[in-house]
């Protein structure tokens, strides 16, 4: 490739932290660090902070890269290809305390002003301006373009979706009637299940584990598998998926059906729920959980964990065990618990002997690196402020027998960094779509109340 060709990717420390190994993404192109990103990095590095594991990764990947490398070598870039044969580009790093006169920009009050400052610099110096600042602030992208900087984008790599509108739902709907599209199959029966097969053109883009739904109210099944060119899939009934219940709840809607199908079948070992507020998601999983364990004795116990910004990366010194901690982050899992048992003579009774007969454990998400978890239902709430490292390291603890519910609203994400399309929950659903263990639903519709749906379609 010709020198000229080639872009130049400043890149933000935020970048670094998001995926410490970042670097290897940009190729065949040339990857500058800026010293102010270096100086972040070493503050960020001894902090008692999830993040800074993912700092310390950073430093020892360009450790690695530049151990050799003269002072001269490092200013003008080492090559990346040493130790990735596809990124052919190369590595600098550029001091950027003391620009040239003129360049600057901002003030160098702020790490951000500075490396905006040398993206403006690297702008005037390189063929073409092909100087790109690549950083997930939102606010720094804004600045920069208003400074002038002709490029600048997000860091995209780990997006699997361009729009969220295109993220599968984890169900294939066909319009009017399943049957009239369908025709005639091959059929076979096996106890109680009949299993049809089909040919791929008549579903296309289905894939494993996968609902199928009409209009017409009379069919719902699953996919089993894809092979040869054919799809069989499990014909479940539209009627016996609603007659379906768990701890004493009935499904309101298909979409819930769906999802109590699939939280109930102890070889899918991955859940997926996602969908608005008030469709259901936390209700349905508690309630399986406490069908599987109590009724059933299929899991030991449930752990229940989620994103808590406050207090992931430490618990406090305060006195109290980890539960009582948790207990305000959870607060969606115990106002469950008493919608489940609200018609019970004594709640507060039933809400005790309940949590210490299904062993119901809350747990910060900072606690669970390390752990293997054997034989338990797993529930992972308000996922969608996770990253997909985050999420691999819970997914990971995950040992025989046990069974994860991850569930999020992708309209409530938190986190300063994460979209939609970059949130961890998108990742995981796009990711393990075609993985015979899991299953995702988007639960369509709120049933929560009237007030609730008005509210998420109006406001």
């Amino acid at each position: 490739m010709d020198d000229n060709d080639r872009k130049r990717f400043i890149l933000d420390t935020n970048v670094l932290l998001h995926e410490p190994l970042s670097i290897y993404s940009f190729k065949e192109h040339n990857v500058v660090i800026p010293m102010t990103v270096l100086e972040e990095l070493d503050r960020i590095k001894d902090r008692q902070k999830d993040v800074s594991r993912d700092a310390r990764v950073a430093i020892r990947t360009l450790e690695g890269i530049f151990h050799d490398a003269t002072p001269e070598q490092i200013v003008a870039g080492v090559p990346l290809g040493l130790k990735d044969d596809e990124a052919s580009g190369s590595i600098a790093i550029i001091t950027d305390r003391h620009l040239p006169e003129g360049y600057a920009v901002f003030t160098d009050d702020e790490a951000d002003n500075r490396i905006i400052n040398t993206a403006l610099y690297l702008q005037k110096h390189t063929a073409e301006g092909m100087a790109v600042l690549v950083t997930k602030d939102i606010n720094m992208r804004l600045k920069a373009k208003g400074a002038g900087l002709q490029y600048v984008e997000d860091y995209r790599s780990d997006q699997l979706v361009d729009d969220i509108r295109l993220l599968s739902k984890g169900f294939y709907h066909q319009e009017n009637s399943f049957w009239d599209r369908v025709g005639e199959c091959d059929s076979e029966t096996h106890g109680r299940e009949v299993i049809h097969t089909v040919a791929d053109e008549l579903l296309p883009g289905t894939y494993i584990n996968q609902y199928l739904i009409d209009d017409t109210s009379d069919f719902a099944g699953r996919v089993l598998d894809k092979a040869d060119g054919k799809v069989r899939f499990v014909d479940l009934g539209w009627e016996r998926m609603m007659g379906r219940k768990a701890w004493g709840i009935h499904p309101k809607n298909i979409y819930q059906a769906m999802a109590l199908d699939a939280l109930l079948d102890p070889n899918i070992e991955m859940v997926i729920l996602t969908g608005p507020a008030g469709s259901g998601k936390t209700l349905l999983a508690m309630a399986s959980a406490l069908e599987m364990i109590i009724e059933k004795g299929i899991y030991d116990k449930v752990i229940v964990t989620r994103n808590t910004p406050e207090i992931a990366e430490s618990i406090g010194f305060l006195p109290g065990t980890e539960e009582e901690k948790m207990a305000p982050w959870l607060a969606a899992i115990t106002d469950t618990l008493e919608v489940l048992h609200k018609q019970d003579e004594c709640m507060d009774g039933s809400l005790s002997y309940i949590m210490g007969k299904a062993n119901i454990q809350f747990k910060s998400v900072n606690f669970m690196r390390g752990r293997s978890i054997q034989n338990t239902f797993v529930l992972l709430d308000e996922c969608q402020n996770l990253t997909a490292s985050q999420l691999k390291t819970i997914i990971t603890r995950c040992g025989e027998g046990t069974k994860l519910v991850c569930s999020g609203n992708l309209a409530q994400i938190d986190s300063n960094y994460l979209t939609p399309v970059t949130s961890g929950l998108t990742y995981i659903v796009e990711r393990f779509k075609d993985f015979e263990g899991s299953a995702n639903v988007y639960l369509n519709g709120v049933v929560r109340s009237r007030l609730a749906s008005f509210a998420e379609e109006n406001l």
